[in-house]
């Protein structure tokens, strides 16, 4: 019966030991997921409200639930294009059409993918122009995906209060 159990307890420890020892993702492979999970949800978010709820807001205080996709749209077009050395300011702001507003967005994020695409482990830490001076690449990418997220946040409780799902939340 020992010589049994033997081989299975080697196996098990070995297997332990082989999961520990793997490496986790690069930096740059968590951003890129990070950034590609927000995109989805966000992209997801602007198509499912209806375009009669593009100009509701919760409160006369807060942006309509389209400007709000206009600022992401905006912001990440400059910041984006900037990281790749031409700066191009969006035009989504002008903008109250859902179609329209859809179609900024994803041109916003078609120049952060090519930003995000060129992010590697080993330019990560390369000092690039970005917000109020020079900030590590990663960091400039890291802060679009945060900004990103606190804004679909607050687009999460404009689509609820319209009975609609959030993206991130259908897979619950």
């Amino acid at each position: 019966m020992k010589l049994r159990i033997a081989p299975l307890v080697a196996l098990a420890i070995g297997g332990i030991l082989t999961a520990s020892a793997q490496t986790p993702p690069s930096a740059a492979a968590t951003l890129k997921a990070a950034y590609n999970r927000i995109k989805g949800n966000f992209q997801k978010a602007a198509e499912k409200m209806p375009e009669e709820n593009y100009g509701f807001k919760p409160v006369d205080a807060v942006e309509t639930f389209g400007q709000r996709v206009a600022h992401i749209a905006d912001a990440q077009m400059g910041a984006c294009t900037a990281l790749a050395g031409e700066r191009k300011m969006g035009t989504a702001k002008s903008k109250t059409a859902k179609a329209d507003l859809v179609a900024a967005l994803s041109e916003s994020f078609a120049a952060c993918d090519k930003a995000v695409d060129a992010l590697t482990d080993a330019n990560a830490l390369e000092a690039v122009s970005a917000g109020r001076g020079q900030q590590p690449r990663i960091n400039a990418l890291y802060g679009l995906v945060v900004h990103a997220n606190e804004v679909y946040g607050a687009m999460g409780v404009y689509l609820r209060l319209k009975g609609i799902v959030p993206p991130s939340s259908e897979r619950r």
